[in-house]
């Protein structure tokens, strides 16, 4: 039953304390639109997210001043492209990737999601030519999103994936080396993709799902840390009590929207995905909630002990909450994105190494680092082949989304703006990885993948 108390709760979280509902996602499966022909292909794919999705943004404006909660983006994923691009020539997966963007500008949403390929046990045609002009589709659109799955638990560690995706992040930045290498910000590799994911720059529409879905990322780091905050000096485990019944009411807001919209759109709804996802506001910060909980700085030792706490009783919360939570859900640790994150790293807190040994036990990886500009590819390989190694071993999604910053010097900054916030340039370890990229081929799956 809802009484006035909870009522009045969500209010505060909602006006003092950051909660919103970061996106509401519109999945649309594009296998229909399938053709040998580029420009009908194009036509299709056009015509069909227009039509699924044309009432995605006034939906979620009427449902924001129904309930008055903040629905910060609304979004759109598609099938991986290079599953129903097929043996079209690289030009055409840029007439693909354009195509989005024309659908975007025409929906009036915030980004577009699926210019992705899944090649972590071997790659097609249509993967390689898409792959091989994601520099240049990041660099022409404003909108569209990319992701690349080069492994998985199951499958292993595709390198010769790694190694392609290295040059296609290091072309990425210098193709917009004049807008702060912002296409590297669009641009995720993944290990053990989910196909539900509401939040970019990795969505896409899993092929197991069904022809149109809605799925909703909500976010309250603010929420969580107003809690523990207020708590005052309990112990843990009454901490992480008190987490999970803050995600619990964190969910609830997320499928309350979640149904409300799949019913006025007229399709499915996917999941909620619970994920504490930060922005630069004052307050709203991962970073802040570790800190609350009695570390100096995030960063600190204990760090990766006080995430692996606040990632697993946000997904117990959730999971109580709501019978179709998915995507990522937990903890995210994107350094441009959260305040106290910055603030740790430019006072010397927290460092790349750090924050990589943190992905074992949050929701991503090494997200939105900024790295500099005259870094060697084969270090961002190793960097991209160090995370991807987490989640194969650890059955998790881990990603890498690293923006090696033209022109910039670990101490500078890069600045995107909105949601996407600033982000201090990392010092890397120069040591080369090279022969060790070089040697090609397939990282062999763990025994423990051996399940059947």
């Amino acid at each position: 039953m809802i009484n006035t108390k909870d009522i009045l709760e969500t209010i505060s979280m909602i006006r003092q304390e950051n909660l919103d509902v970061r996106t509401i996602t519109m999945g649309i499966s594009l296998f229909d639109c399938v053709s040998e022909d580029e420009n009908r292909l194009c036509d299709k794919i056009y015509e069909k997210i227009t039509h699924c999705a044309g009432g995605l943004v006034k939906t979620g404006e009427e449902i924001e001043k129904m309930y008055g909660i903040p629905i910060v983006n609304k979004r759109v994923s598609v099938t991986p492209v290079s599953l129903i691009g097929g043996g079209i020539s690289p030009d055409g997966y840029l007439k693909v990737a354009r195509t989005l963007q024309k659908s975007a500008d025409a929906l009036g949403i915030n980004f577009i999601g699926g210019f992705s390929a899944l090649v972590q046990k071997g790659m097609t045609k249509g993967a390689r030519s898409l792959i091989s002009v994601i520099p240049e589709a990041l660099a022409e659109t404003e909108l569209v999103c990319s992701s690349v799955n080069v492994a998985s638990t199951k499958a292993g560690i595709n390198m010769d994936a790694i190694a392609l995706m290295g040059q296609a992040v290091k072309r990425a930045a210098y193709l917009t080396r004049d807008r702060e290498s912002i296409a590297c910000a669009k641009l995720v590799v993944f290990a053990n993709a989910p196909e539900d994911n509401p939040f970019m720059a990795g969505a896409f529409h899993g092929i197991g799902e069904n022809e149109t879905v809605i799925n909703v990322g909500v976010s309250g780091p603010g929420v969580v840390a107003s809690a523990i905050k207020r708590a005052g000096n309990c112990s843990l485990s009454e901490l992480a009590e008190l987490i999970k019944r803050t995600a619990f009411k964190i969910t609830r807001v997320g499928q309350l929207v979640a149904m409300e919209a799949a019913k006025r759109l007229g399709t499915e709804f996917g999941i909620v995905d619970l994920s504490l996802a930060p922005t630069p506001a004052v307050g709203d910060s991962v970073a802040h909630i570790l800190e609350e909980m009695g570390l100096e700085s995030c960063g600190a030792h204990g760090t990766t002990a006080a995430l692996a706490l606040l990632n697993d009783a946000v997904k117990k919360g959730g999971v109580m909450a709501s019978s179709r939570v998915g995507g990522l859900s937990g903890a995210f640790i994107p350094v441009s994105e959260d305040a106290g994150m910055i603030a740790a790293v430019e006072r010397g807190a927290l460092t790349l190494e750090k924050l990589e040994a943190m992905t074992a036990v949050c929701s991503v990886g090494l997200d939105m680092i900024a790295i500099p500009g005259d870094v060697d590819t084969s270090i961002i390989c190793g960097i991209i082949a160090d995370e991807i190694s987490i989640g194969v071993a650890n059955t998790k999604t881990t990603a890498v989304r690293v923006i090696p910053a033209y022109g910039k010097k670990a101490g500078d900054r890069i600045n995107f703006g909105g949601l996407l916030g600033y982000a201090p340039i990392m010092e890397v370890n120069r040591c080369s990885p090279d022969a060790f990229i070089k040697r090609s081929g397939h990282i062999p799956a763990p025994i423990h993948s051996l399940k059947n």
